[in-house]
Order: C-alpha cells, then sequence, then structure tokens
C-alpha cells in the first residue's frame, strides 16, 4: 500500500510515516496543499490522509480535486476537531473515513487497511501464480503448500508482480508500488530485493527477468541455477 500523508506539522507527519512503514506502508509526505495537489498529480495513491487545517488549499480543497479527478482514491481525515458539524462537513466533501486527532497509530493503520480492503473488494482476497500463493490480508507467502518468510519490501515486490497475472512489471514501476518517493531512482534495490526474493522463493525459479524491460512471474519454471560462477536463468541484467 502506498499513501500520501498530507500534514504541516513535521513532527507528527515524520512519526505517522515512520509509524506506517514498520506496517509494510509507504508513506508520502506533503506539508501543504501545493505539495499534496503536486504529488497526487505525479503519483498514484492507495489512500490520501489529509490533515484539513493545513496552509495553501486546505484539506477540504485537496479532498474536493480529489474526488473531482474521478481516481477514487479513498479519503482519511485528519482533524483536531470532533464535532458533529465537522464530521458532516468532512464526508460531504467525500471523505471515507474520519480521525480525530490525538490518535493512536494502530487505530490509523487499522483503519487504512479496511479502506484498502473495500476499495480492492473486487479483486480476489489471495493471489496465485505458478505455485505461488499471496494472501495480502494475512500477508503470507506459500510456494507450493510451503510457508516462505519475506520482509515487507520483499513480500510487497511479490504481490506487485503476481497481480500483474505474467504480464512484465518494470523496475520503475516496482520503485513506485513498494517503496516510496524518498527512493533512488538509479538505485540497485530492486535489482537486489528481486534476487533475494527468488532465493527465498527456492527452486525452480518463477520470477524471469526480460533484459531492458523488467520483472515478470513465469507460468512455466525458470530452469535451475545452472551452478557456481554462472547467473541463474531469469536473474542476468
Amino acid at each position: 500500500m502506498r499513501v500520501l500523508v498530507v500534514e504541516d506539522e513535521p513532527l507528527m507527519a515524520e512519526a505517522i510515516r515512520d509509524g506506517l512503514r514498520l506496517e509494510a506502508i509507504a508513506a508520502d509526505l506533503a506539508g501543504d496543499g501545493h505539495v499534496a495537489l503536486e504529488l497526487l498529480a505525479t503519483n498514484a495513491y492507495d489512500i490520501a490522509i489529509l490533515d484539513r487545517d493545513i496552509p495553501g488549499p486546505s484539506g477540504d480543497e485537496v479532498a474536493s480535486r480529489i474526488v473531482a479527478s474521478g481516481t477514487g482514491t479513498p479519503i482519511l481525515m485528519l482533524t483536531a476537531a470532533d464535532r458533529l458539524d465537522d464530521l458532516a462537513t468532512g464526508f460531504g466533501l467525500g471523505a471515507d473515513d474520519y480521525l480525530t486527532k490525538p490518535f493512536e497509530l494502530r487505530e490509523l493503520v487499522l483503519r487504512l487497511r479496511a479502506l484498502d480492503r473495500r476499495r480492492s473488494q473486487n479483486r480476489p482476497p489471495v493471489l496465485e501464480a505458478a505455485g505461488v500463493r499471496v494472501d495480502p490480508f494475512r500477508r503470507e507467502v506459500h510456494r507450493d503448500g510451503r510457508y516462505v518468510a519475506l520482509t515487507r519490501k520483499q513480500f510487497a515486490v511479490l504481490e506487485v508482480l503476481v497481480a500483474a497475472d505474467g504480464g512484465v512489471v518494470s523496475a520503475e514501476e516496482l520503485l513506485e508500488r513498494a517503496w516510496d518517493e524518498n527512493a533512488d531512482p538509479f538505485t540497485n534495490a530492486v535489482r537486489i530485493t528481486v534476487s533475494a526474493l527468488r532465493k527465498r522463493l527456492g527452486e525452480p525459479w518463477v520470477i524471469r527477468t526480460v533484459p531492458g524491460v523488467g520483472y515478470r512471474i513465469e507460468t512455466e519454471a525458470v530452469d535451475s541455477d545452472p551452478g557456481p560462477g554462472r547467473a541463474a536463468a531469469g536473474d542476468r541484467g
């Protein structure tokens, strides 16, 4: 999941971002309405977390722009006000959920998970391809019935690849979907993560490298490791 956090208090924004990362949720930060609108125009977010009281275009204005864009991005509003009139105004603007400050990070995470499940209700709850079974809700992966322990980043990358249903996913798209805006586009993070993910899943390899294009899940298993000193099939480039 990738979310946009629009919050003008730097310490709170950073605390939210760091806490969400521990839950495998990538978060980009915007301290005012102008930056929020720029990020929304550039990136695809699963959920927008909006503080209503921000500089520039208000959180209400940002919410209205999100709704008008037709992207269907769910909106969770943050506010220090808990009056019924304020809640009614926020929901009237198109907010999907509301959280009053101060709040527990755990509650925020639970609400985000609920919004994400609601948004994704038309997708199968469990993804499967080439003997790999990915359960996004339980955050579990099995390969031919064997449980596979993955890091948060490995899980996020695998989820994107399996959801592509055999289609090629570029390194740039993986970087956008599984990391956040602070990721260096010239980093080797994607290649390193995919290589480690292959090893965790085990042989025969199911992730194929398409040279110059990206990665995809093989419906037919790739050849096993040919031995020391040579790259495994699908791991070149």
